[in-house]
């Protein structure tokens, strides 16, 4: 395998709960989840906040009112040094993805040696909004109120929600029902089974979230997940988007909030510093792709980034492809030859959440905890994203 040419390490991923939508996360603003994760993710590196050099962090859906603000508020409150640059990146639902790659390239090109980056994501704040009303409403006409956060997941340019362009792979690839339903239970079961164990410990950094009267409530873990769901219960659910269509609310990804951070570094970084690495970034893919079957875009993406770093699926122990809906990730499973039994061996979006921006850093954490207990060399994380791309990161231990 041909790796990037600096060897680029992780020195730390922490997360914040996720919180279902309108949940325990529903008044901290994206800002407020990526400051909690920074600050973890710092205090997990052993870095002073002077060591790092730059902030890249991923947001999707603004919806707080310092939103524009928030990579450069990110790192300010973080407590790091007001010459160090912030850049907010938004590649969807790759978005903590990019950041990683983002920072990345700077480090490629000698411009960074430490790096703060992440994703966050409030969706449960996502205005209704009035367009027009700042020059005025004619007499006699009401301003049509949007939910901002519905019609964002629909794509303008092909019409289609994002259901949609799943139930177009369910098409295309022969999905049935029962695979769905079924794979949909295996990701609540894998989820909880792995919430019972402990196995998100690690990388959950626990919340205080005022209470009422002045008291506090500890947060800690993850609260979209279903773990009683079944096949059967799956079977009563109503078809939102097409009436004959395979997907429901319990195929499809949580509307979430949450945030993810990592610090990522040189190696001759950490060597200076006598830190030691929880695994290394060894490449990266982006594609696009057709965006009427947007979920595909992990397939390309995988393997652009096996083809760039001349490697072979085979070389991967552990794979992570983010469930935006069930049929989606079983139709990468298929184009890939993905083994299920390496493949979102904890669950998945189904359960634990999609909040946009932040799955990539959970997905990057996540997988580098995972591979180190199971003891597997490498793992690809991956994400389709809306609007018809695909983006995945090739890891390994370091």
């Amino acid at each position: 395998m041909k790796p990037i040419p600096t060897d680029l390490v992780f020195l730390s991923a922490r997360r914040t709960p996720f919180g279902t939508y309108g949940g325990s996360l529903k008044d901290q603003s994206a800002t407020d989840l990526g400051v909690h994760a920074a600050k973890a993710a710092i205090a997990q590196a052993l870095v002073k906040p002077e060591d790092i050099d730059n902030v890249v962090f991923g947001n999707v859906v603004q919806t707080s009112p310092d939103a524009i603000y928030l990579a450069r508020h990110v790192g300010l409150r973080s407590g790091l040094p007001q010459h160090v640059p912030a850049l907010t990146v938004n590649r969807l639902c790759g978005s903590g993805f990019q950041a990683v790659v983002d920072a990345a390239l700077e480090m490629l090109a000698g411009h960074s040696e430490c790096a703060l980056v992440g994703g966050t994501e409030n969706m449960s704040q996502a205005p209704h909004v009035a367009r027009g009303l700042r020059f005025g409403v004619a007499l006699g006409k009401s301003p049509k109120l949007e939910d901002s956060l519905w019609e964002a997941l629909t794509d303008s340019f092909t019409g289609m929600p994002m259901a949609i362009t799943a139930e177009n792979l369910a098409t295309r690839y022969g999905i049935s029902q029962r695979e769905v339903d079924e794979y949909s239970v295996q990701s609540q079961k894998r989820f909880a089974a792995a919430q019972e164990g402990g196995r998100f410990s690690e990388e959950i950094a626990p919340m205080e979230l005022p209470g009422k009267k002045g008291t506090t409530i500890q947060f800690a873990r993850d609260e979209h997940n279903r773990p009683d769901t079944t096949v059967e219960s799956l079977a009563k659910l109503p078809k939102v988007f097409k009436k004959d269509g395979v997907i429901h609310a319990g195929a499809a990804s949580g509307i979430c909030d949450g945030a993810g951070a990592l610090v990522l570094a040189t190696r001759q970084f950490a060597e200076r510093k006598g830190l030691k690495p929880l695994g290394k970034l060894v490449g990266w893919g982006i594609s696009g792709c057709d965006p009427s079957i947007m979920g595909i875009g992990p397939a390309p993406a995988i393997r652009r980034a096996l083809e760039r770093h001349e490697a072979k699926l085979s070389d991967f122990q552990l794979f992570e492809v983010n469930e935006a809906f069930a049929p989606q990730y079983l139709a990468v499973e298929k184009e890939l030859g993905l083994p299920r039994d390496r493949t979102n061996v904890d669950g998945g979006a189904i359960a634990v959440g999609h909040p946009l921006a932040a799955s990539g850093a959970r997905i990057t954490a996540h997988l580098l905890y995972e591979m180190r207990r199971r003891g597997a060399r490498r793992g690809i994380g991956s994400a389709c994203i809306g609007g018809g791309q695909g983006i995945a990161l090739l890891l390994e231990l370091a």
